[in-house]
């Protein structure tokens, strides 16, 4: 029996007119009465759509209507719920940032591929590292540092030089952005279920921004990592091309 498909695109034309083809082929359910998410774009729309399902038990299926497309499983018209139906699902488990601003307010938020720190100015960020509240790094001056996911290694966090991690991995990646002291630090592997606190030392004279994805929090003085108790999103990748085989053959590419 096929399944229950709801259809949903970014804004762009093309993602647009292929939610209106797909429409008319498999029909579209209401989101809420829907067993998959369609979701026609880029990454960024992906990483949107992921959040909004997060809890839902929907699992999302996205075909790449944008640019990178590294979540996204290649776009066609034919045997949709045969796809589906093919499918490998993934779990994803976010991360919750809780930052503490200069004002004492605190704000939470999830990432499902990063939580990261940069300089808000011309002067560099001067942090401490904390693991399970132990200090690991007394001090680290940077541009940034971030906490990635496996569903995020790909992504800012490769471009920082960070590893890949596959997503069953129950590893976090700690790296660095433009260490300059210590110059040799190139990040660390946790565990998962490590707590990750991140002071800002200096913070007047050097203020640093707090980002959970797209969700950005000015002048922090305190960042905690976790992974969010209880919290899950579902993605379908095909079996012909799974996110696994993607993080392996990212490795090799040059």
């Amino acid at each position: 029996m096929p399944r229950k498909l709801s259809f949903i695109a970014s804004s762009s034309p093309e993602a647009q007119l292929a939610a209106r083809h797909l429409a008319a082929l498999y029909g579209n359910e209401r989101q809420e009465d829907a067993e998959v998410i369609v979701a026609l774009g880029g990454d960024g729309f992906m990483l949107q759509t992921l959040h909004e399902q997060m809890n839902s038990g929907r699992l999302v299926y996205g075909m790449n209507r944008g640019s990178v497309g590294f979540l996204m499983n290649d776009y066609s018209d034919a045997g949709l719920n045969d796809r589906i139906d093919a499918a490998v699902e993934n779990i994803i488990r976010p991360l919750e940032m809780r930052a503490t601003d200069a004002a004492g307010a605190e704000h939470r938020s999830l990432a499902i591929n990063e939580v990261s720190l940069f300089r808000q100015s011309y002067q560099a960020a001067k942090l401490r590292l904390s693991i399970d509240d132990k200090v690991r790094l007394e001090e680290l001056i940077c541009d940034g540092v971030m906490v990635a996911t496996p569903a995020g290694s790909t992504a800012y966090n490769l471009s920082a030089q960070g590893p890949i991690l596959p997503l069953d991995a129950q590893l976090l990646a700690l790296t660095p952005v433009s260490a300059f002291r210590p110059r040799r630090w190139r990040g660390a592997l946790l565990p998962s279920k490590s707590t990750v606190t991140i002071e800002v030392l200096e913070a007047d004279k050097r203020p640093v921004n707090a980002v959970a994805d797209h969700m950005e929090v000015k002048s922090v003085i305190r960042v905690v990592v976790a992974e969010a108790a209880g919290s899950t999103t579902r993605i379908l990748t095909d079996s012909s091309h799974s996110w696994n085989d993607r993080i392996l053959a990212e490795q090799f590419l040059h």
